[in-house]
């Protein structure tokens, strides 16, 4: 009902509908993208946290979309609590090799496959594990294994590891020593500040053909003291409070709307 009320060709706020092209282009966005950009080149670890919502997947999307296929090669995994032979096998799997030998046939499957991706293909592996706070020490320690080429002087390819704020807990263990020292680069989300909020809700209205009076300037503000520049948040909140402003017949969105969306979120 708000989509035609307000003048949106869809819900600015709804993720599946939000394409690469259009992303919002935050400092923590181009603080990323950027250092993905040069581990990349570089070829080595990075490490990417966040609270949940904060949008680290969402810029892996990006950065996975304007990548050339024909000069590196772009995996992805998602990871939630698994053991160290699945985790192999998911390996093996989105390499396109055979699982099997069990964990030393796997080892050596994928060391080979990402050698030759490196020297043969000239299309370096590009490998991103998401929610990596749930890596056991068994497979953090077999990733700093595979890392090893050459006598462990070459980096065939890149590992990027995207996790919440306590995945930087668990690598500071001494355990984990050798691989926290590979760690190339490591950035950790700020969130929206204030004036980002503001332009985040525009720019989102305005892909979807809204005009900016859709929203009041103290409502802005509103949405990012409750938000605490958490972009899931704002998309929660706004897409409430564009429900209730269309039933409050509110050709607007002011404070009070967005206080109302406060207390259905619960973010009271």
């Amino acid at each position: 009902m708000f989509r035609s009320y307000y003048g949106l060709a869809f819900n600015p706020f709804d993720k599946q509908l939000t394409t690469e092209k259009d992303h919002f282009h935050s400092k923590d966005m181009g603080e990323m993208l950027q250092r993905l950009d040069y581990l990349k080149d570089t070829r080595g670890i990075g490490v990417f946290t966040a609270r949940p919502g904060m949008g680290k997947t969402f810029a892996l999307r990006c950065f996975a979309k304007n990548l050339n296929p024909n000069l590196c090669h772009m995996e992805y995994i998602c990871l939630s609590t698994v053991s160290v032979a699945e985790f192999y096998k998911q390996f093996c799997e989105i390499l396109g090799v055979e699982s099997k030998g069990g964990k030393p046939g796997m080892f050596k499957a994928i060391q080979e496959q990402v050698w030759y991706l490196y020297k043969e293909k000239r299309q370096p592996l590009l490998l991103a594990v998401d929610e990596a706070q749930y890596l056991s020490t068994g497979i953090l320690n077999d990733i700093k294994m595979l890392m090893n080429y050459g006598y462990d002087s070459v980096n065939c390819f890149t590992l990027i590891l995207c996790g919440e704020a306590h995945l930087n807990n668990t690598l500071r263990k001494p355990v984990h020593e050798a691989l926290r020292q590979r760690i190339t680069v490591h950035y950790n989300f700020q969130g929206l500040s204030d004036s980002e909020v503001s332009e985040y809700v525009l720019h989102k209205i305005a892909c979807a053909g809204g005009a900016p009076g859709i929203i009041e300037t103290a409502a802005l503000s509103a949405v990012h003291s409750h938000s605490q520049g958490n972009p899931r948040l704002v998309d929660n909140l706004m897409t409430d409070a564009l429900a209730l402003g269309a039933q409050m017949d509110k050709k607007s969105i002011t404070p009070e709307v967005i206080l109302a969306a406060v207390g259905n979120q619960n973010l009271i």
